[in-house]
């Protein structure tokens, strides 16, 4: 994705509590500096009370205009959302213009100007205010674009960086295969395609399912390779719950797993993969054994650095990876959110 000029559309929502507050703190700026202009006869606490009456009702009623109009605002283009946003806002201040005129004219309001240039004084006080604002909203979308295309930037750069550490023994397992047992050979050709299709598309997302789909794929190739030095316990619900996820978050703790707590010891050892649906949240523990006369998991620590930058990137601040370390076990805990608002927006869209 490329910062783009904003001729594309870009959505906000409307009815949320910062985008509302925002606009009564802002509308109420500007009654307040209507309040303090210079030059004013009456009291300025009398005008402060009118202006903020006035100008709140423009703000709000613009505001529940443009979320009904929403869903046809998200399909077109920035420049027309602008359009429209500010004709809105025109329309509001004549009608609420007419309305607070004929009060104004009920209380004994005493004042020479007339409907016309009392309307035209607020259209023009509305477009400028409009133009402000509409200018906040531009800087803001363009901010957005640019955090998106700088995100995917680094998304692209971490998928750059991981390609799985068992290529080589894979294909050396395949060879050996291929004279001994050609279908098992070719099982493992597809099951090594099928990790390295996903290493190229690591910036996309997945669902559980099919991450673990994945992990079994990597096991198959090491059980291969390792035999009954590798043990693995599944313990899943009966169900999958279905979360997005980025493309090979869980197959590369299990490695990390396969790695430093099964290689590391002739006798191997049992890796166990849990899944456990919280009230809201999904956790993921993958647990290997811990030998003593292990080398230094060097290469670990970068490996979940990748993973952890991965999940900041998709899920933002609502994910967790902890490391634990027992006297001889080693836990690797991933924590998701399991509500399917607070996951990634975009996981369908990819």
């Amino acid at each position: 994705m490329t910062h783009q000029h904003p001729e594309y559309s870009s959505s906000v929502k409307l009815n949320s509590v910062k985008v509302v507050i925002r606009v009564i703190v802002f509308a109420q700026a500007v009654a307040i500096l209507l309040a303090l202009a210079p030059g004013l006869s009456e009291d300025r606490w009398y005008r402060l009370g009118l202006s903020t009456l006035f100008i709140q009702w423009v703000a709000l009623l613009s505001l529940a205009i443009l979320h009904f109009l929403s869903k046809t605002l998200h399909k077109q283009t920035l420049h027309t959302q602008c359009s429209i946003a500010l004709s809105v806002l025109l329309i509001n201040t004549t009608v609420v213009s007419g309305f607070a005129y004929w009060v104004l004219i009920l209380i004994q309001w005493q004042s020479e100007t007339s409907w016309f240039a009392f309307t035209l004084q607020n259209l023009l006080i509305g477009i400028v205010v409009g133009m402000i604002g509409i200018e906040f909203f531009v800087m803001h979308t363009e901010r957005n674009q640019y955090i998106q295309a700088q995100s995917q930037a680094e998304l692209n750069a971490l998928q750059a960086r991981i390609r799985p550490h068992f290529l080589f023994n894979s294909l050396n397992t395949v060879a050996e295969l291929t004279r001994q047992d050609p279908e098992s050979a070719e099982t493992a050709l597809l099951n090594l395609s099928s990790l390295f299709r996903a290493a190229m598309h690591a910036a996309e997302a997945t669902h559980l399912d099919e991450e673990i789909r994945l992990v079994k794929a990597y096991l198959n190739l090491e059980q291969w390779r390792l035999g009954d030095r590798l043990r693995v316990e599944w313990q899943l619900p009966d169900n999958i719950p279905n979360v997005s996820m980025p493309l090979l978050t869980l197959q590369p703790l299990v490695e990390n797993a396969v790695r430093h707590g099964i290689e590391t010891s002739a006798e191997g050892g049992c890796v166990l993969i849990k899944v456990c649906a919280l009230e809201q949240t999904l956790q993921l523990t993958v647990e290997n054994p811990i030998f003593q006369h292990a080398r230094s998991a060097s290469g670990n620590g970068i490996a979940l650095e990748n993973i952890q930058k991965r999940l900041a990137l998709f899920y933002s601040e609502q994910s967790t990876l902890t490391t634990v370390r027992h006297d001889d076990t080693y836990q690797a805990i991933l924590t998701l959110p399991l509500s399917v608002e607070n996951s990634h927006e975009n996981a369908n869209s990819r």
